[in-house]
């Protein structure tokens, strides 16, 4: 006798069970201060409910669809006649208990048909999910209308778009990849969007130093405008202000072997020592300046006002592609040495568009070690220009503090690259 096959619907009934007390249990919970009477369901019912729908899979076997159908039908209308009637006596109208019920019969259902796991799987975020209610209702509270439309956005292009672009080359030069240009452009988009969402979570109020970090996964260049302008002012805070900025220079690093590891992973034995050598060294500036910035107050506003711009991400899109271009034509006229002047010239704007570019061409004929120089170049460059920045707008007194812990460090981290590339 085989009594794994006898015990077997036995567990499926008893797991078609536990589904249903475990959400069972938190609604329940979250009704406990009601009445008897009141509830549309508790723990009892909700496992009973569980139950049913295991009960009703095993009775139904593989070919009793109609009978699925009407079990769910009917628990369907169970719990809205029960929500119906509680909707008269309070003014407290929601309907997710009643939702809830339905998918506890369902996930009971699942667990005889040979979806255990899944139905399981699912139980636990439907409990988590309902549990959240007050965290998720505060965070919608607090959404303002263009974070939605943000967010939105950022699906469409990502969700919708990005899946249906044909993914091969068009043009003489065989560059433009519709799918690999697109998908380079949310790649982008999202880290900018986790950097608003960072400063916005965290509370850009906490100082220069937090909207440094923060602010450095979206727009670096940005942060050290923006604090330099703050600076002009006069306010006294050049070490606080000039702390935000190097915090933002060395944020500037992991994002750049971010990108080019997600691109060509290859890269990241290449990039990792001499990026890890800059941002260590400028973060390390960074917490120097935030110590002698000590019993002073900053009170800084983010300076990323928009979460996501669609005509930026096309801009971003098209930039990218005539880099891409450009770069072809240089190595055909200069050879690779080519690519280290267009890097460079791309880095006194903007790193992230050179470092996808060259990351993409590493996957074809450009050798890792060029690649690897022109990112750096780039990221060189670009720290060379923040720099820059913060003398000409913020004044000598947070120049000198942010030159000297951005440029110390890109040298450091220079010497080690090209050590590493002679021996």
């Amino acid at each position: 006798m085989n009594f794994g096959l006898e015990l077997a619907p036995f567990e499926h009934l008893g797991l078609s069970l536990g589904i249903g007390l475990l959400i069972g249990l938190e609604r329940g919970w979250e009704t406990r201060a009601m009445a008897d009477g009141q509830r549309v369901a508790g723990l009892r019912t909700y496992g009973l409910v569980g139950l049913l729908g295991g009960c009703t899979a095993l009775a139904a076997g593989k070919d009793g669809t109609l009978l699925l159908g009407l079990g769910t039908l009917a628990v369907t209308i169970l719990f809205a006649v029960a929500y119906f009637r509680r909707s008269q006596n309070t003014s407290d109208i929601g309907a997710t208990s009643a939702l809830a019920g339905v998918l506890t019969f369902v996930l009971g259902a699942l667990v005889p048909l040979g979806y255990a796991l899944p139905a399981v799987g699912a139980a636990v975020v439907t409990t988590l999910l309902l549990s959240f209610k007050p965290t998720l209702h505060a965070w919608v509270n607090k959404l303002e209308e263009q974070e939605l439309h943000a967010t939105l956005k950022l699906l469409l292009i990502s969700v919708v778009l990005l899946p249906v672009l044909p993914d091969r080359v068009f043009g003489p030069l065989d560059v433009f990849n519709p799918y690999q240009t697109w998908w380079m452009v949310v790649l982008i988009a999202g880290i900018s969007y986790l950097g608003y969402f960072a400063i916005r979570i965290g509370g850009a109020r906490r100082g220069a130093l937090l909207t440094g970090v923060f602010g450095g996964l979206a727009a670096s260049t940005a942060v050290t405008l923006s604090l330099s302008r703050m600076a002009r002012q006069g306010t006294g805070q050049e070490n606080a202000l000039a702390a935000g900025i190097l915090a933002a220079g060395a944020t500037m690093y992991p994002r750049i072997l971010l990108v080019a590891s997600v691109v060509n992973p290859a890269l990241t034995a290449t990039l990792l020592p001499p990026l890890a050598i800059m941002a260590a060294g400028t973060y390390l500036a960074a917490g120097g300046a935030w110590w002698f910035a000590r019993g002073t107050d900053s009170e800084v506003q983010p300076v990323i006002r928009n979460p996501f711009q669609l005509m930026e991400a096309i801009r971003f899109g098209v930039l990218l592609v005539a880099i891409l271009a450009l770069s072809k034509l240089l190595i055909d006229q200069l050879g690779y040495k080519g690519i280290y002047y267009l890097a460079a010239a791309s880095g006194l704007a903007d790193v992230d568009a050179i470092t996808l570019s060259l990351s993409r061409m590493s996957l074809n004929e450009l050798p890792i070690p060029t690649v690897g120089m022109g990112i750096l170049l780039a990221a060189a460059v670009n720290g060379l220009a923040k720099s820059t920045i913060a003398f000409v707008i913020g004044g000598a007194a947070i120049g000198w503090r942010a030159s000297a812990g951005l440029l110390a460090p890109i040298a450091l981290g220079a010497a080690f690259f090209l050590i590493q590339r002679v021996s």
